[in-house]
């Protein structure tokens, strides 16, 4: 019995990109060739895991059975196994196994505890194995990173990795826990580094069911920023603004939607209040500038699909990370609503974005349809009675449309200036309906008919740096007339 390639390709894909579950055990597996999770099967009281789908991402492979004996050539490098026996063949040399070789349904199983010894004699070269972590490196793969904290005011902790990274991101008071499930991290010699400062104090770093993780402690909320193509990862204070002069009554919907955002999701203190009037800015509010960014869709919403590979979630997050290095270049407080792959449902975003009471919203939408950028104001519905403090949910916004698109002016100048083709249209789009701030949708399609154009760099980069110096003369301008943008 031979395996069939494109089965065992499927079978893969299925293993290696399904979310695991929280208590699912799993090993993690860092090459040059990829870097890959598979789960673990218990039999006989100790973990096992298919030998075919360790070797397959590493080089050439196929398997055979015959009868009770399990034949499997990696390469030039053949091994032969015996189903409930201990005993292989690997290069014409016999062996001892920890634990009997199982065989189900033509599928090998080898003894995890294993795979340290096992492993290098197919592939002729070192192998680590972190077994109590179920970490396994393949050669010389390991990322590295430094942190060092910098006495500035807020101080900011500076991660700096040597090969880019992508942590799922959880935080709550005190705490952010970046995890590192495909990135094959080491620590910086210490598990623990101290900084003795209460603001952000530690970092930990610690592996285990085959990931890694870095714990920073503080006094404070804490976000994390990334930068150099996701080598660098800052961490710093949650900024916060003073709330406007209006009553403490939360929108019940906007309380629901922060208690339950997603831990990639920095938390907020208490929702803010909604408000139909618009507060005057005083010295202290343009000093808190803050812009929020929206990587639309994310996790379980792939949104588009703009090819048969590309989803707009992968699209709109590279996007909003170049729009957030292009704003804090010209000296604007930015806070993403999503800097992961993480699920994110309407009202959270809403939710979240009011409570950082923002100068501007921007949500950023990918269509392969068109060309340039299409930029969007709301077009509000008919909606509920605005009470008091209390704004209806559906028709936050409506107080705000003549900031939103004295915004969208300004953005459509500075697009225009780079030859950026722009069309704006008002429409009923949720999270802007619920945005208690000026706000903004850009959908970023290629200028030409080549889709792939949307992962172009220059392509991302100039639309970003045309949105954030749009926002900028929506600051300045603010700044000079003293006036709610």
């Amino acid at each position: 019995m031979h395996w069939n390639r494109r089965l065992l390709a499927l079978v893969l894909v299925l293993l290696v990109t399904n979310a695991p579950s929280a208590d699912e055990k799993r090993i993690s597996i860092y090459s040059t060739a990829a870097n890959y999770s598979l789960p673990l099967i218990e039999r006989n009281g100790g973990d096992y895991v298919g030998l075919l789908e360790i070797l397959d991402p590493l080089g050439s492979v196929s398997a055979r059975t015959n009868g009770l004996r399990w034949k499997i050539r990696y390469n030039n490098v053949e091994g032969e196994f015996t189903s409930g026996k201990s005993r292989a063949q690997i290069r014409g040399k016999e062996f001892d196994l920890p634990a009997n070789f199982l065989l189900e349904h033509g599928r090998g199983l080898v003894p995890v505890s294993f795979l340290g010894t096992l492993l290098p004699r197919f592939l002729g070269g070192p192998v680590t194995f972190h077994e109590s972590a179920r970490r396994l490196f393949v050669g010389k793969v390991a990322t590295q990173f430094t942190a060092e904290l910098s006495r500035t005011t807020p101080p900011r902790l500076i991660m700096n990795f040597t090969s880019p990274v992508n942590p799922t991101i959880a935080t709550e008071p005190g705490r952010l826990r970046m995890v590192f499930l495909r990135e094959p991290l080491l620590p910086p010699g210490a598990q623990t580094l101290n900084f003795a400062d209460q603001t952000i104090s530690s970092a930990t770093f610690a592996e285990n069911n085959g990931t890694a993780e870095v714990t920073v402690v503080g006094d404070a909320s804490l976000m994390a920023t990334f930068s150099n193509d996701g080598r660098t990862i800052t961490i710093a204070p949650a900024p916060q603004r003073p709330a406007p002069p209006v009553a403490p009554t939360p929108n019940t919907a906007v309380q629901s939607a922060v208690q339950s955002a997603p831990p990639s999701i920095p938390p907020s203190p208490s929702p803010p209040p909604a408000s139909t009037t618009v507060p005057a800015t005083s010295a202290n509010h343009q000093a808190a500038y803050v812009v929020v960014v929206d990587a639309s869709h994310g996790g379980d919403e792939r949104g588009a699909a703009l090819t048969d590979k590309l989803a707009e979630k992968d699209v709109t997050l590279a996007i909003a990370r170049r729009l957030r290095q292009e704003l804090e270049n010209r000296g604007i407080s930015v806070v993403m609503l999503r800097d992961s792959d993480a699920t994110v449902n309407l009202d959270q975003r809403a939710a979240l974005a009011n409570n950082a009471r923002p100068a501007i919203f921007v949500t950023v939408h990918a269509s392969s349809q068109g060309n340039g950028v299409r930029l969007y104001t709301a077009l509000i519905p008919a909606g509920g009675e605005n009470r008091g403090n209390f704004l209806d949910w559906d028709t936050a916004q409506s107080s705000f449309v003549p900031a939103s698109q004295n915004a969208l002016a300004l953005v459509v100048n500075e697009l225009q200036k780079k030859q950026i083709t722009v069309r704006t249209m008002s429409a009923p789009l949720r999270p802007l309906n619920n945005i208690s701030a000026p706000a903004l949708a850009l959908e970023v399609a290629p200028s030409d008919k080549d889709i792939a154009q949307l992962l172009l760099p220059d392509y991302q980069q100039t639309i970003a740096g045309a949105v954030a110096s749009g926002v900028a003369a929506l600051r300045d301008k603010t700044t000079q007339t003293g006036a709610q943008p």
